[in-house]
């Protein structure tokens, strides 16, 4: 919560970061973002934002976007935990897919290897169908799979992301085995459409960004979003709303390296606070579609340890997770 911050000197902080007199005031100095997957994706589109942020700002003397994709961004996290350390400098933007990535891929490195900083942003995830299928809501989808799971396809993102997540989730609401759920996962956003728009795969998942142009042009339907609450600006409406009891955010948050002192992470907390309260982070937020998701402190840290367990207990009933 923003209230949870306390107001501190960034001057007396910002010199333990190793920067000059005249930059300590109102700069970190010049820090990186690695983003762990390829350009245009979600994680590159919010350590962007963030990038661009902290420079109007003046938060940072300048701010580098590294891209490291591969294995659903735990090629990124082990190369960013091994050269973070102690430099606050070194910063890393990921979400719940890499939460899901590590437990399905028995990764070696994990996100008690990095400090949370703050969760920052909440996408919802729509749940689509073609414009010429016979699914025209929620409940003729939640039919459709009860009467047959492996005949139901779906279309997402990587295995074990959020969105195969959701799927397997839709699956169990719907009485059948999430284990048997019959999902495609593309490497790109545009594969996934064209299979969408091709009729090759009954339903499809993704941001709602990714989906909202075919929507609004007719050639997808909506059926829902997995976000607990309305957005305003979006007609599909929740699934916990339709009386389905699931809801699946995909968030996006920040962490630095595991060994950067109290004081350089109170610098951090500091200019993160600036970033999400400024004019110029609403506006993107509006832009993108993307929900304010702000939490920090020890309250990000519970909830990523929660969120860890019960993303294993998802993967575990898709027999992805033991």
């Amino acid at each position: 919560m923003r209230g949870l911050l306390k107001a501190f000197a960034i001057t007396g902080v910002a010199l333990t970061l190793g920067l000059s007199s005249a930059s300590a005031q109102d700069s970190l100095g010049d820090v990186s973002l690695l983003a762990p997957a390829g350009a245009g994706g979600g994680w590159d589109a919010a350590a962007r934002s963030l990038q661009q942020v902290l420079t109007s700002e003046k938060l940072v003397s300048s701010a580098q976007v590294l891209n490291v994709p591969g294995a659903g961004g735990t090629v990124g996290l082990a190369q960013f935990v091994s050269s973070a350390g102690n430099d606050p400098r070194q910063l890393f933007v990921a979400g719940i897919t890499l939460v899901g990535a590590i437990i399905s891929n028995g990764a070696p490195v994990d996100l008690t290897q990095v400090t949370p900083i703050a969760r920052l942003t909440g996408d919802p995830l729509a749940i689509v169908v073609p414009a010429s299928s016979d699914i025209q809501t929620v409940d003729d989808l939640l039919a459709k799979i009860k009467e047959n799971v492996g005949g139901t396809i779906w279309a997402g993102g990587s295995a074990g992301g959020a969105d195969h997540m959701l799927a397997a989730m839709i699956t169990q609401a719907a009485g059948a085995d999430p284990a048997a759920v019959n999902y495609v996962a593309y490497s790109g956003g545009g594969e996934a459409l064209a299979a969408m728009l091709g009729n090759q795969v009954t339903a499809g998942i993704s941001g709602y960004g990714e989906w909202q142009a075919q929507i609004e042009s007719g050639d997808l339907r909506a059926l829902a979003i997995s976000y607990p609450e309305p957005i305003e600006g979006i007609d599909a409406q929740p699934l916990k709303a339709q009386g389905v009891d699931v809801e699946l955010v995909n968030w996006r948050a920040l962490f630095a390296g595991k060994d950067i002192t109290p004081e350089q992470k109170a610098a951090i907390d500091a200019a993160i606070e600036k970033v999400v309260t400024s004019d110029a982070w609403k506006e993107i937020l509006a832009a993108r579609g993307w929900s304010d998701y702000y939490m920090s402190g020890d309250e990000f840290a519970s909830y990523l340890t929660e969120e860890t367990e019960r993303v294993r207990g998802v993967l575990t009933s898709l027999g992805l997770a033991k």
